[in-house]
This record gives C-alpha cells, sequence and structure tokens, in this order.
C-alpha cells in the first residue's frame, strides 16, 4: 500500500493515477474526501487526514509501506499555510510514517531549497528535507522545477480568451520549467529505483525559458496575439513587503514573481537523465494539449 499526501493536488493526483494503473494499492489523503471522488473511482481507498492533525495521520499511516508527500500550502490563507503545513505537516507526517514503520517516504521539496534562500517557503522545504535526512525513514527528495502546466495557464489562457496578459517583472529571466507529468515519473523512480535511495533528485524539464517566451509560444501553437502588461520590479518588490500583514498569501506569491525574475532559475538535465532517463515533455506540447482541450465542445 502506498499513501499520497496531497492526492487531490497536480502532483499527488497525477502520482496516484499512474500507481493505480499498474495495479498498486493507493491510500489518497486528503482534508476534503470529496476531492478525491474520481481517484475512489479508479480504485484508490480515500481517506481524510489533515498534514496539521497527527492523530489523523497515524491512522492513515496503518499497514501502509511507503509514502509520497506531495502537499503544499504555498498559496494557502490562515492556519493552512507553509508553517503549519509544509514544515510542522510535513514533519507530522515523517513521525507518524516513522512510528508506523513506513519502508520509505518520498517527499516533494522545491528546486533551489536551502537554508540561507531569500524565500521562507524554501527555507522551509530545506529543513524539511534535513528532518527527512535524520528521520532514519528510507527516503527520496524530489526539488522540482516551476510547473509547466501552472505558467502556461497564468500566461497563456489570458491571451486566448482576453487577448491579452500580465507578464510580472521584466519576464526576460530564463526559468526551468517541468511538466507535472514528467515530475510524477521522477516520483515512480523515487519509489521504485534502488539507485534513488537516499538521493536528492534535481527534476526539471527540456527548455529553460523567460516569461516572455513562453506567451510568444502560447500565442505561435495557438494563433492568437495577445497585448502583454508588465508589472514593474519595483512595484512587486513594495507590494509583497505591502501585502504581508493583509494577504500572507499574495505576498508570498508576489516575492516569489521577484526571484523568479532576478536569480538564477536555469538547469540543465543531463547529468539527471543520464542516472535516471525519462522522456521530457517540451511547453509547446502542454500548450498545445491545454489549447485542445479548450476547443473541446
Amino acid at each position: 500500500m502506498i499513501l499520497v499526501a496531497g492526492a487531490s493536488g497536480r502532483l499527488g493526483n497525477r502520482v496516484a493515477r499512474l500507481l493505480l494503473a499498474r495495479g498498486t494499492p493507493v491510500r489518497a489523503i486528503s482534508r476534503d474526501v470529496s476531492r478525491l471522488a474520481e481517484l475512489t473511482r479508479l480504485g484508490a481507498e480515500p481517506v481524510a487526514a489533515d498534514l496539521r492533525d497527527p492523530a489523523s495521520l497515524a491512522r492513515a499511516c496503518e499497514n501502509v509501506e511507503k509514502v509520497v508527500a506531495a502537499a503544499h500550502a504555498f498559496t494557502g490563507t490562515g492556519d493552512n499555510n507553509p508553517v503549519s503545513v509544509d514544515d510542522a505537516g510535513n514533519r507530522h507526517l515523517i513521525d507518524a510514517c516513522r512510528n508506523a514503520g513506513v519502508e520509505h517516504f518520498v517527499f516533494t521539496s522545491v528546486r533551489g531549497a536551502r537554508p540561507d534562500h531569500p524565500l521562507d517557503f524554501f527555507r522551509i522545504k530545506f529543513r524539511v528535507e534535513e528532518y527527512l535526512r535524520t528521520s532514519g525513514l528510507s527516503y527520496g527528495i524530489l526539488r522540482p522545477s516551476a510547473f509547466m502546466e501552472f505558467w502556461a495557464a497564468l500566461l497563456g489562457q489570458p491571451i486566448v480568451e482576453r487577448g491579452r496578459t500580465t507578464i510580472f517583472g521584466r519576464g526576460t529571466n530564463p526559468v526551468n520549467f517541468v511538466s507535472v507529468a514528467d515530475v510524477a515519473q521522477f516520483v515512480l523512480i523515487a519509489l521504485d529505483n534502488p539507485a534513488a535511495r537516499n538521493q536528492v533528485i534535481e527534476v526539471g524539464g527540456p527548455e529553460n525559458l523567460s516569461l516572455v517566451q513562453v506567451a510568444a509560444i502560447f500565442e505561435r501553437v495557438t494563433g492568437r496575439t495577445g497585448k502583454k502588461s508588465h508589472v514593474p520590479l519595483p512595484v512587486m518588490r513594495v507590494m509583497a513587503v505591502l501585502m504581508r500583514p493583509f494577504n500572507p498569501a499574495l505576498g508570498r506569491q508576489i516575492a516569489a514573481g521577484v526571484h523568479m525574475d532576478t536569480a538564477d532559475q536555469t538547469l540543465d538535465m543531463t547529468d539527471t537523465l543520464t542516472r535516471f532517463p525519462v522522456q521530457l515533455t517540451r511547453l509547446e506540447e502542454i500548450v498545445r494539449a491545454q489549447f485542445a482541450a479548450s476547443q473541446v465542445g
């Protein structure tokens, strides 16, 4: 039995589907089990559990061999936030796994996680990595770059639907984007491949693209042209600070946008693919699939 935490999210849902398709028993957990209806139909065992509630995790981890931790609260509000979920919540899950005798734990971190990162979310992810390393559990740590599906929708869909889009910052800094489907393949590698045991794997896509290039790919693929406006970096820096007391989630997102537009976001996957061969998805493929889906009906 493999437990998937965050099974209602982009990555967790994809991982659960892949496991079910190959006949692996899956226990899918979410705070809201109604969001697990489709996975339940496919054969998953739905369980209501909350990373902030250690007792619920203890019950969820019973008779589980491996765990995939794919939940996060980067955009969460109130007491559903990175401190309560990504930090304390993942520690609760690791403790529950250790107490239940779980064999292996796969943690989805983030590319760039380090103790001195300027963004607290990245520092939190690194702290959880360290907690997992010292837990005594066998583990796999994945550090994926920015998800293509999210950014294609954020920048591209407005071009199709409204003929305009907003680019945060200059939009000229190269960024590595990865498909959720490819990250899910690496999760399976981290679950199954002995060579991935107790390893940190950097996970990215085949291209480093600026946000301006992302918008241009969307225009070329869809045949739609959109007006592009920019939110200046100085404005974003001020907004990130001003929003913290009133809307911490938005403040985090704006601060992440500043970092994306100013720090090195590139990645060369050559070494990783030599160790763990995966056919990586290009952004154009994602855009074509999203656009085709939007035209159905």
